[in-house]
């Protein structure tokens, strides 16, 4: 199935960059890195709710783009002794596309993220049980995790805890397309929020952070009052769905890479087209709708 996307100004202004003569960038698409994103999950009275946050304007990636928590992968997120309870990270890498070191380091940074973002952390002591606190506060421990004098492998082994890697369920898999600045080749999380703790926009890169029903989002989306990428208006499209989270955590997904193009649109615009196949692929283009997607040498880095 084909979707398309209005681009934004500034994006598609990047994007076309990338078509086939439009005199993109001479050193070629920028390489791209591993990144994670976690949808935080709950149920409420109108259905499937999702956190989301409100990226600054001033950012250079998704400036001003409703986001889920999440950001790229950092080498300290790699540490192969992080405290960890859940599947092997070779079966989470092979739900993933990814090895066993990539899949945990994945893991590892939608935890980090999350906590440093929102302030949710999302381990507990070993065998269960709620984080009941921190030595010097959660403020202080993310401080340090920001300012980079702790690990989040660190963090949880100095307070006896354990990454809950068992709650995270692999649910999608977007690349930046070429033309873009900064590219991610982002994993996508489903987690149910922990009920003992409370997410905030505590990370410096929201203007705005709320709960919202997945269904509203899209709403929003629709009548132009919130702007979204099409990763994420996809995923809350699929949370919206859903009767509750406990059918998304039992729903199945054949997760493989999804990358967008950009292509002229009708009115004269950008649109950001993308093929998808309804269970958390994608392909790079159907030669049937007389578009060419991106060629496979653009994913060529060692990814599939």
């Amino acid at each position: 199935m084909i979707r398309q996307f209005p681009a934004p100004a500034a994006l598609a202004a990047q994007l076309t960059g990338a078509r086939p003569g439009a005199g993109g960038s001479p050193a070629g698409p920028a390489p791209v890195r591993d990144a994670a994103t976690v949808m935080l999950v709950r149920d409420g009275a109108d259905g499937v709710e999702v956190f989301l946050f409100r990226r600054v304007r001033s950012m250079v990636f998704a400036a001003g783009m409703h986001v889920f928590p999440g950001g790229r992968t950092d080498a300290a997120d790699a540490d192969p002794g992080v405290p960890w309870e859940g599947p092997d990270p070779a079966v989470l890498g092979g739900a993933l596309g990814a090895t066993p070191d990539a899949a945990r380091a994945l893991a590892v940074t939608a935890g980090r993220e999350t906590f440093e973002e929102c302030g949710v952390l999302l381990a507990s002591p070993p065998g269960g049980g709620p984080v009941v606190g921190l030595p010097g506060g959660w403020d202080d421990a993310r401080r340090a995790l920001l300012d980079g004098s702790t690990t989040l492998p660190d963090l949880l082994r100095d307070n006896g805890l354990v990454l809950r890697a068992d709650r995270f369920a692999a649910w999608a898999r977007w690349v930046t397309p070429p033309g873009e600045v900064r590219r991610y080749d982002t994993r996508f999380f489903l987690v149910p929020m922990p009920p003992e703790q409370t997410a905030h926009d505590l990370g410096g890169e929201g203007e705005r952070a709320e709960w919202v029903p997945a269904r509203e989002a899209v709403r929003r989306w629709e009548a132009g009052e919130a702007a979204m990428l099409p990763p994420t208006i996809v995923c809350c499209e699929d949370l919206a769905a859903a009767p509750d989270v406990a059918a998304l955590r039992v729903t199945p997904r054949a997760i493989s890479p999804v990358m967008p193009w950009a292509v002229a649109g009708a009115d004269g615009g950008v649109v950001v087209r993308v093929v998808l196949d309804g269970r958390g692929g994608g392909a790079y283009g159907d030669p049937a709708d007389g578009a060419t997607g991106p060629d496979a040498a653009e994913f060529s880095d060692g990814r599939s």
